[in-house]
């Protein structure tokens, strides 16, 4: 099975998540687990670890978070690795909703990772504009 985890400091997360809801319905395989205010760098592990308990080393996963290097990124990223998943996740920085909308879409229609790669990278980048 192919999972977007979303993750990012404070409720960015959770924001992306809810928008995603909103414009093309639940997806039991969205998972957000934001690092909040005053939370420990512990507490965050325990609550992520409670949120991915059902990946297995079998399954991919489309890594997304707010900021490339960040806390939240790097310890999900380092707790996907524990769990065996090394070479099947695909890890972003600067999350943004157009790229989480083309993960799904992608997972949706069954794509492989390179392809939800490409289209993450090219629908997040046109995203990007001044108005």
């Amino acid at each position: 099975m192919k999972y977007l985890l979303l993750v990012s400091h404070a409720t960015l997360a959770e924001g992306l998540e809810g928008a995603l809801t909103m414009l093309l319905g639940d997806r039991p395989f969205v998972i957000a687990c934001g690092m909040h205010d005053g939370t420990s760098a512990s507490d965050y592990r325990d609550q992520l670890a409670r949120e991915i308990a059902a990946i297995t080393p079998a399954d991919e996963v489309v890594l997304l978070g707010d900021i490339s290097g960040g806390s939240p990124l790097k310890n999900a990223l380092a707790m996907l690795d524990a769990k065996g998943l090394g070479d099947n996740v695909m890890v972003f920085g600067g999350a943004n909703l157009a790229m989480a909308i083309s993960a799904v879409m992608g997972i949706d229609d069954g794509l492989d990772m390179d392809a939800i790669r490409d289209a993450m990278l090219m629908d997040g980048s046109q995203a990007v504009k001044q108005v």
